[in-house]
């Protein structure tokens, strides 16, 4: 009925409603048009008409089209940190489900390239990365294209382009140190992490071995992380200083070091779901989106930025520093549900708290 009386309105006034209602669209695009809330078939090209007051309509561009992924810095599996970054060629193939599936499609589509892009390059040494540009391409439009196809989009082309090597490739990385045993405390981080971790051990490692009158040597050597040096626990109890701290023990580290510079830093505010030993589950949040900063127990007020899941030993080793939040996200010991960039933030609030100590 509603659209029977706007159609008879149209008709009325017209031929002033026709400098309204009637749109040309050119070849190259079609007008998605929603009809009291409802998808219409794609219209187009040619001329369409429009009912005013109940169609709302959008316009797609079927040519293609690209945008560039910022250059991002990057270790590969030598040790070499590079600045890598790429352009990417995209087409719309189907209109209707570039507008119902995704609200931003380029926006969407370069943070899944950048994903596939950093997953796939840490596997690999700065010489294969120079020597196979071609081939990683080809590899990563199969990824892109496996994630865009359900939303009515597909990549033509995916061209890898370096900045700089901001670091060289470290002697000895790779070869001997792939047969080595895991770190301790190293042991859920992919092969690659692990040889990087070792490489920075092999000097301590030798001068244990040469001290042969100080058998306690070996116990008193500590886990570093893949790039920084190594740092003293966070919190040490007078009965043991290995202990590593509880999580009600963190919770009250990060109330100690909250302030409004780290909430300009950040801005965000996450629920962290933390898996006991015991298999029992606890949640805790970290508001660092207003005034100074709150942590405490229990859901935040309001929608998290961020929801974490996390073991407690995984999140002993991100707040003391021995495990990365991006090195803990690429091998699956962090879950992330929501902004990825804005949950690798928290790397802020574990420098602040290194800064405390």
């Amino acid at each position: 009925i509603i659209t029977s009386l706007v159609f008879l309105l149209m008709v009325v006034t017209f031929p002033i409603s026709g400098w309204f209602a009637l749109k040309i669209v050119p070849t190259y695009e079609r007008m998605i048009i929603f009809r009291l809330g409802r998808i219409r078939a794609p219209q187009g090209p040619g001329v369409v008409l429009l009912l005013p007051f109940i169609d709302h309509w959008q316009r797609v561009d079927l040519r293609t089209r690209a945008f560039n992924v910022p250059p991002c810095k990057l270790t590969s599996k030598d040790g070499a940190v590079i600045s890598m970054g790429a352009d990417v060629q995209f087409r719309v193939w189907d209109p209707v489900l570039s507008v119902m599936m995704v609200k931003d499609l380029i926006a969407a589509t370069r943070m899944t390239a950048q994903n596939a892009m950093t997953k796939t390059l840490v596997k690999k040494s700065l010489c294969e990365i120079q020597g196979e540009k071609l081939r990683i391409g080809e590899q990563l439009l199969l990824e892109i294209n496996d994630m865009t196809k359900s939303w009515g989009l597909e990549v033509d082309r995916v061209e890898l382009s370096m900045e700089a090597v901001l670091q060289p490739p470290q002697e000895n990385l790779v070869g001997p140190l792939a047969t080595m045993t895991p770190v301790p405390g190293l042991e859920g981080l992919d092969g690659t992490i692990q040889q990087l971790a070792a490489h920075f051990f092999s000097n301590t490692l030798a001068l244990v071995g040469n001290r042969t009158g100080v058998p306690e040597a070996a116990d008193s050597m500590e886990t570093v992380n893949e790039v920084e040096p190594p740092a003293a626990p966070l919190l040490t109890t007078a009965g043991s200083a290995q202990r590593k701290p509880s999580a009600d023990e963190l919770l009250s580290a990060v109330e100690r070091v909250l302030s409004e510079a780290l909430v300009s830093q950040v801005g965000a505010s996450y629920q962290v779901n933390i898996t006991l030993p015991s298999g029992a589950r606890s949640t805790y949040f970290i508001d660092l989106s207003s005034g100074n900063g709150r942590a405490g127990h229990g859901m935040p007020e309001g929608s998290p930025d961020v929801v974490l899941e996390v073991a407690e030993k995984d999140l002993q080793d991100l707040f003391l520093g021995n495990l990365r939040p991006l090195s803990a996200y690429m091998s699956g010991r962090l879950q992330v549900k929501g902004d990825l960039h804005l949950a690798l933030k928290l790397e802020e609030l574990v420098k602040a708290m290194k800064q405390r100590r």
